[in-house]
């Protein structure tokens, strides 16, 4: 990324032309006085568009809509991630229920529409401060939970399994137990190949596995296989169609 001294790059990806219009005219504004100087490099409606654009150059913040035909704005920050040089994310978006997702996926700042000159040279002024200090340390993969009104951050390693129950999520760690709102489908695909589904209702930390024998299991109804999890001894099912796999999975990791 480019010095604080140079203006941001600035990519907008809204599907509304006339928000694109009006960013980019905020973008304007907030340049004019020089805290930070910006300058808006393009201006896409979905997301594949932006992801082909950020394949061929570089920009130093997303102004990103949340809410897309075809790839939505949280599916795009997450990709952003694999990048070499990830630009930081602003999402700016007229649903405020999304503000869990992006503080998981590391957003620099969250807006909501109608979009204030204001808050947006603040959005901007964090992303020059936070480029200033990258590069201390690597950002450690988490899940968000709400609990009793406040967010925690749960790092990803320390996480046992997930179970869907009734309408819930129950994430386990060696020392806690949280309920997340979320499809356990959902946050599978943010958990990467160190988790691994036993059952249509449980994801396992393969590091957590430490047995995979059959059991009498209520919820098949009969003997089956489970795995235990952790030093708790916890047993969790394995469904007759996840067997193989699981089998297959510890056997490579050297169980």
């Amino acid at each position: 990324m480019n010095t604080p001294a140079a203006p941001l790059r600035v990519l907008i990806v809204d599907d509304e032309p006339l928000a694109r219009m009006r960013l980019a005219q905020l973008v304007r504004d907030v340049s004019a006085g020089g805290d930070p100087a910006a300058e808006v490099l393009g201006e896409l409606g979905e997301a594949q568009a932006a992801l082909d654009w950020l394949a061929r150059q570089d920009a130093d913040v997303l102004l990103l809509d949340i809410q897309m035909p075809g790839l939505d704005g949280t599916a795009l920050a997450a990709r952003l991630q694999a990048l070499p040089r990830p630009p930081a994310v602003v999402f700016v978006t007229a649903h405020a229920e999304h503000a869990l997702r992006a503080f998981e996926l590391e957003a620099t700042d969250y807006l909501t529409k109608p979009v204030r000159r204001e808050r947006l040279q603040a959005a901007l002024v964090r992303v020059v401060r936070r480029s200033a200090a990258q590069g201390v340390a690597p950002a450690v993969p988490v899940i968000v939970v709400s609990e009793r009104g406040r967010l925690v951050r749960v790092p990803v390693a320390d996480v046992l399994y997930l179970k869907a129950e009734l309408k819930y999520v129950t994430l386990r760690t060696a020392t806690h137990t949280y309920v997340l709102d979320d499809a356990l489908s959902e946050i599978e695909q943010r958990l990467g190949d160190s988790f691994l589904r036993v059952h249509r209702n449980a994801v396992v930390a393969k590091a957590a596995v430490s047995a995979l024998e059959r059991r009498a299991s209520e919820e098949e109804g009969a003997e089956g296989w489970a795995v235990r999890v952790g030093s708790s001894g916890e047993w969790l099912a394995v469904s007759r169609r996840q067997v193989g796999a699981v089998r297959e999975a510890l056997t490579t990791s050297g169980l």
